[in-house]
């Protein structure tokens, strides 16, 4: 279970190195994601999931322009998160318009975690943008686990569509995959090209060989 604490501090410190000092008391906000993070529906996209992403950000943050706005994407990045629905990024973002402003953030620094929020649909950023170059290799991190460690993330996925029929998770899941390794990189920032790049792909090349067995 992962420290509830230690996450409200470190939503703190992202939020407080942000804004104005004249801001409102952080916790509220912490805790609203907190609640959403850990609804009964979420089997991988858990509090787990955005402990991991933060630490890879953490891993990532000198390639960064600004860590603290792409920390803030990451709190938002899943917060509205149901699983037959195909909006969940969108909605996460415009939760984060909504939030943000009200908790001490500019218009800018707000427009910047939005858009950061919205470019985990794709995972594509541009060559320029060192920011969604972090968020987007810091959320795909886990395709580069050990071996037990992905097949407990592919289980959890799993666990996440159980309402989808076998076959046709196993077919959606294969095309995927397929997309992923289609990629000329799954992985932006000089870091995640050498340390990730090669574990994600023989990862994904192991799934979807089960998958199409």
């Amino acid at each position: 279970m992962p420290d509830l604490d230690a996450l409200r501090t470190r939503w703190s410190h992202a939020l407080d190195r942000s804004r104005g000092a004249a801001a409102p008391d952080p916790t509220v906000y912490a805790d609203n994601l907190l609640a959403r993070w850990s609804e009964p529906q979420r089997r991988y996209h858990t509090l787990a999931h955005l402990t991991a992403v933060l630490d890879h950000v953490d891993v990532l943050e000198e390639a960064a322009d600004d860590p603290d706005l792409v920390r803030l994407a990451a709190w938002f990045h899943d917060a509205v998160y149901l699983p037959d629905r195909s909006e969940n990024e969108e909605r996460s973002a415009r939760l984060a318009e909504r939030a943000l402003p009200e908790a001490g953030l500019s218009a800018a620094a707000t427009a910047e975690v939005a858009r950061l929020v919205r470019l985990t649909v794709t995972h594509a950023p541009a060559g320029d943008d060192p920011n969604g170059q972090v968020l987007c290799d810091a959320d795909l991190a886990v395709l580069a686990s050990s071996s037990d460690a992905y097949a407990a993330y592919t289980a959890a996925v799993r666990e996440e569509y159980a309402f989808v029929p076998p076959d046709a998770f196993r077919d959606g899941r294969a095309a995927i995959l397929r997309q992923l390794l289609d990629l000329p990189r799954l992985f932006h920032t000089p870091y995640g090209t050498r340390e990730w790049e090669g574990p994600a792909r023989a990862n994904l090349t192991s799934e979807l060989a089960l998958l199409t067995a």
